[in-house]
This record gives structure tokens, C-alpha cells and sequence, in this order.
């Protein structure tokens, strides 16, 4: 009889969505391997933070008894991380500060400890799936109709992972947290919010992509058709890091764990899959044909119950949901900018982190006059502060991962 593959779904979570996601597509998971011509063994990874939206513990625990009969589910929870920790200091001789630095709370250090317990538990490949995402993709008909597809993310992934190191899959839906804005001709106005994405711009968010999707079919990206039928598998190969992936809809190849880092973001902020790339110098990644949809402010989420809409609902920016939405996310990208200009372009970084803060400081009234019920002022501050320790954030960036090559190292030999 073949040998049993091992597949992992992991799910860093703050929001009680993620049962929503697994009640309903857990059947669909199962199906997607129904015919494969090795037997596959499914695990789902729940690791929950409590202090996200101050949810209740119990909230993350209403999976369906069936879900419990049919995949196996393991809970990360804080409890669990500490005690890990205890063994880690003990077996590995590692230090409080070192353990503490890979694992713990915060998206970086989650995303760790989903992948090292993945990795004791003799997981073969890992998908990280965000608790906004949904296996869907929503593709433009000729007469302007939406058209969703199911999408078989599971086994798009497992078909391409095990001749590669990486995969990445594609993104839909909500493509970046920027509400819209109609700046009604302004064009000092349209100025002042570029030179504030600008400011707060990374690998992911750029001036460019903001305003193409800005005002565009409500915020909303269309999957495209090929795509969608399987006829896009691209090998990426990392020249000059510029093959970014999304934290969610990626698998990682734990059989070649060699050559794969840890994540790390500064504290309290995102990042943590851009610094991740930074790393993979010798990987093979690939994208494969499989679309998530991404429902940013959490408008959607009866498309995994098989209610899909046939428009898309107008975001609007004096929603106030949908600016602490921005505001939340432009602190995590703040926060992380300076360490990745760092990384990215030493050699010119203290002329560019000064434009940086130049812009910010230029545009930072004017953003929070568009946005009157959030205070965004706060942001200068912080690109400030970070941009003060961020020679320390990058000691902890190459500590993290000098901290995961030796656990690879020791977990190999046992």
C-alpha cells in the first residue's frame, strides 16, 4: 500500500469566521482528494489569538462533529505555545529570548509555530489559508455578470508542491483594505493620497495598484478565466526578490524544510511574508492555477455557504468600519516599511526613509480630514520610531531564522 501523504491547512486566526469556513468547505476539502492516486491525510492547524477582536475562546471551537470525524484538528493555543517553548529551552538548549523570539503571538511568530508543529507532526506539505479567503473565484461575464467558480485550492497546491519548494496561488476579490475615494476632479487632493501611499507603500501596495482597483467594479478584482481553467503554472524564479507572496494561499514543501526561513515582522506589525521572501534566494516557487477569494471587510461571507452575490456592495470610506480597517492596516504596513527599505536597498536607505517621512508629514493632515472618525496622525510617529530601531528589528530578522536553521538542524537528527 503507497505511503500516506500528509497534507496540513493552516489557519492563523483572530476572527470567528474561520468556523464558518470549515463548517462548510470541509466536505469540499475531503472531495478534492477523493481520486488522487495516493491516499492523503488532511490536518487543519487552528491557532487563535484571543486579544485580535477579544473574542471569546470558546467561539473558535464550534466546528461541526462531523468536521471532528472526518479531518484531523489540532488547536495551537497560547497554552500550547508556552509549554512548546518549555521544551524547546530544555531539549535544544535554546534561551528564553530566542524562543520567544519564533514563537509566540503576532503574524510572523504565529505563522512559525503553525509550521513547527506542522513539522512534529511529520506533516509533508502546509497551506496557509486566511480566515478572509474563500476557495472561489469570481470571474466577469461578457455582459458584466459575476460568475463564481469553485475552486479545487487543495489539490492545485498538492499537484505542483511536490517537484517544487514553495507555491503561491492567486487572489481575488478585495485586493487591498484602500477604500475608495473620489477625489471630484481634486487633483491636489488625488496628490495628497499618492503622496501618502507613498509614504506608506511596500511590495504590495503601490501607487499604481492602489488607484487601478481604487474605484474599480467597488474595489473588487476579477479572476481570470484561463486561469481559472488551468492553464497558467509559471515558475517564478527569484531575481532580485521581486516574486512577492501573500501570507495566505501559499504552500510550503516541509520535505525540503532546508530551505525554508522563518517568518519575522517587527513588532506589532504585518510584514511577515515579504521578509519571508527575502529569504527564499534558493527555492523553487511556483504559482499554480487556483484563485482564493479575498472578502477584506467581511461582506461576503455567505459565498462559502453557496450564497453568492450577483453585484458587489459600494465601500465606502465614511464607513467607519472601512477606515479603521485602513487606518489598522497603513500602521501595519508603517511599521514594517522601514526594516524591508532596510533589507531591500541599504545602500540608499537614509535618503529614502527621509522622503519617506517627507511625504507622510506633507500628506498626513489631509488624509485624516478624508478620514474624520480615525486619527491617522499617529502614523508619523511611527514611521519615526521604527525607523529608530531598525537596526534592531534587523539583528532579530537574521536571529529568527539563525534560531529556526538550528531547530531544522536538531529536529532532523532525531
Amino acid at each position: 500500500m503507497a505511503k500516506s501523504i500528509e497534507f496540513g491547512i493552516g489557519f492563523l486566526t483572530g476572527r470567528t469566521n474561520i468556523c464558518n469556513i470549515i463548517n462548510n468547505c470541509y466536505k469540499d476539502m475531503i472531495e478534492q482528494f477523493k481520486d488522487y492516486p495516493e491516499p492523503v491525510n488532511l490536518t487543519i492547524f487552528i491557532l487563535y489569538d484571543l486579544e485580535y477582536e477579544h473574542t471569546k475562546r470558546e467561539e473558535f471551537y464550534k466546528l461541526k462533529d462531523d468536521v471532528y470525524k472526518k479531518i484531523h484538528i489540532k488547536y495551537i493555543t497560547p497554552e500550547d505555545i508556552e509549554e512548546e517553548k518549555k521544551i524547546l529551552r530544555s531539549r535544544y538548549k535554546l534561551t528564553k529570548n530566542e524562543v520567544n523570539l519564533f514563537l509566540g503571538c503576532g503574524y510572523g511568530k504565529a505563522r512559525n509555530a503553525i509550521m513547527y508543529f506542522a513539522l512534529k507532526r511529520k506533516i509533508d506539505y502546509l497551506l496557509f489559508w486566511d480566515d478572509d479567503e474563500y476557495p472561489y473565484a469570481n470571474i466577469k461575464g461578457e455582459d458584466g455578470s459575476i460568475i463564481w467558480k469553485k475552486q479545487n485550492n487543495l489539490l492545485e497546491h498538492l499537484n505542483v508542491i511536490r517537484y517544487s519548494d514553495v507555491t503561491k496561488g492567486h487572489r481575488c476579490g478585495n485586493m487591498s483594505p484602500v477604500p475608495p475615494i473620489d477625489f471630484k476632479g481634486d487633483e491636489q487632493k488625488e496628490q495628497y493620497f499618492k503622496e501618502y501611499i507613498d509614504a506608506v507603500s511596500n511590495e504590495a501596495v503601490t501607487w499604481e495598484t492602489v488607484k487601478k482597483y481604487m474605484n474599480s467594479d467597488n474595489t473588487m478584482a476579477f479572476a481570470e478565466k484561463d486561469i481559472t481553467e488551468g492553464k497558467d503554472k509559471i515558475v517564478l524564479k527569484h531575481v532580485g526578490l521581486k516574486n512577492w507572496l501573500l501570507g495566505s494561499g501559499i504552500c510550503i514543501n516541509l520535505t525540503h524544510i532546508e530551505k525554508i526561513p522563518a517568518f519575522y515582522n517587527p513588532p506589532f506589525a504585518r510584514g511577515e511574508d515579504a521578509f519571508f521572501c527575502t529569504l527564499l534566494t534558493e527555492a523553487k516557487v511556483v504559482q499554480v492555477p487556483t484563485y482564493h477569494f479575498h472578502d477584506t471587510f467581511l461582506k461576503y461571507t455567505g459565498i462559502v455557504k453557496g450564497k453568492f452575490p450577483k453585484r458587489f456592495e459600494e465601500v465606502s470610506a465614511d464607513d467607519v468600519s472601512v477606515g479603521e480597517r485602513f487606518l489598522k492596516a497603513s500602521i501595519g504596513w508603517t511599521k514594517y516599511k522601514p526594516l524591508l527599505m532596510y533589507i531591500m536597498q541599504r545602500n540608499t536607505y537614509l535618503r529614502d526613509i527621509e522622503i519617506a517621512k517627507e511625504k507622510l508629514r506633507n500628506s498626513i493632515e489631509k488624509i485624516n480630514e478624508m478620514f474624520p472618525n480615525n486619527d491617522f496622525l499617529c502614523l508619523v510617529g511611527e514611521l519615526e520610531k521604527y525607523d529608530e530601531d531598525v537596526q534592531i528589528h534587523y539583528k532579530e530578522y537574521l536571529k529568527v531564522n539563525e534560531v529556526w536553521n538550528r531547530i531544522k538542524g536538531y529536529m532532523k537528527e532525531e
